[in-house]
């Protein structure tokens, strides 16, 4: 048989976009029969399932040419053909169509996250807007949300040691939150008191993160009147509140179960193992989502793209949220096998993200 040179697929100079018809067509059944079955697909079903007539050795040519471009690989000899990690972001990027959701679907997720700004607090907010969202995708659903969600009630001064403050932060749900200060050299009580008289008369109803702008601009305004060791308390209080350090956010995932569905082998059952290790490793986990928070709309992280599901071969499909303001506050999406129904997941995540945007104030 004649080597076929890969590069006659491909028009000169061009990217794997340039695929010819017959090959776009041949990839496209393999990857949606892996999707749609999680088995490798041999020449014989290809030759039936294409639209244009080839007999079985004519695929097989073309699938051997797809295997050089990386697109395609074989599990075991003699076995048919799955796509690669390359070949599927080939085929989200270039070639599968992400259409937008229909009606009836948008009320299905919008019934389903109604319930969710019902809720006490921003947390139990997005906990239920998780659980309907695995529910939507049949896959591991997560957020990343700042812990200084919650809105400000009520703010204390505890001394421990001579230079170090237990700062007590009660929230409007009534969460508590303490958080350990270190202390400017010979503060007085009096000091720490002005210093949460201060604090307590502009916090309510904030977060933390409005409570640090307010105060910086605040404390600006207000030194004339303020002890110079309470200016230091506060300023000490403020540099502590950042907001966006990884320690001030916390990881919710919901729905491990869909991962359990539909496993096929013993393989299977192995890379979900590792996945759920790799969502045991929260911080791992919060690194990944937090590179999407700087993006505008969907991230998609296919397999080894992103290091921390290498191992899992897992797919992840993220997208920011934001609050009253318009600004970012966290990310939310979707964590599974690569065989994830990307043209149904991807716009089903974009949509919930506007939705939970919406009922979050934003």
């Amino acid at each position: 048989m004649a080597h076929h040179d890969p590069i006659h697929l491909i028009a000169p100079r061009a990217g794997l976009a340039q695929l010819n018809e017959r090959s776009r067509d041949i990839f496209r059944q393999i990857v949606e029969s892996y999707l749609a079955t999680g088995e490798p697909v041999g020449s014989r079903n290809i030759s039936r399932l294409i639209a244009m007539p080839l007999s079985p050795a004519s695929v097989r040519n073309v699938m051997a040419d797809l295997e050089q471009l990386g697109l395609i690989y074989a599990p075991h000899t003699s076995a048919g053909r799955l796509p690669t990690e390359l070949g599927l972001r080939f085929f989200v990027d270039a070639l599968m169509q992400v259409g937008d959701l229909n009606e009836a679907e948008r009320q299905s997720i919008q019934s389903q996250l109604a319930t969710v700004g019902h809720a006490q607090s921003v947390e139990a907010a997005l906990d239920q807007a998780l659980t309907r969202l695995s529910g939507l995708t049949r896959a591991a659903a997560v957020v990343l949300t700042p812990k200084s969600n919650a809105r400000l009630k009520h703010i204390e001064f505890v001394r421990l040691e001579p230079e170090k403050a237990l700062v007590i932060l009660v929230g409007e749900d009534g969460q508590v939150e303490n958080r350990v200060l270190t202390l400017p050299p010979g503060v007085p009580s009096s000091a720490m008191t002005e210093a949460g008289n201060f604090l307590n008369a502009r916090i309510r109803g904030r977060t933390l993160a409005e409570a640090r702008l307010e105060l910086e601009t605040a404390l600006g305004e207000a030194r004339a009147e303020l002890d110079q060791l309470a200016q230091k308390v506060i300023s000490a209080g403020i540099a502590s509140w950042s907001g966006g350090e990884n320690e001030d956010r916390q990881l919710i995932v919901r729905g491990h179960a869909n991962l359990l569905e539909d496993l096929h082998a013993l393989e299977d059952l192995e890379r979900v193992r590792l996945l759920f290790e790799d969502l045991e490793t929260k911080r791992g986990v919060i690194d990944l989502l937090g590179r999407a928070e700087t993006a505008e709309g969907v991230r998609i992280f296919i397999g080894s793209e992103n290091k921390l599901f290498s191992l899992s071969g897992s797919s992840t499909i993220i997208s920011p949220y934001r609050d009253a303001a318009g600004h970012i506050v966290g990310v939310l999406g979707v964590i599974g096998p690569t065989r994830l129904n990307y043209a149904r997941v991807i716009p089903t995540v974009d949509y919930a993200a506007r939705i939970v945007s919406r009922l979050l104030g934003g």
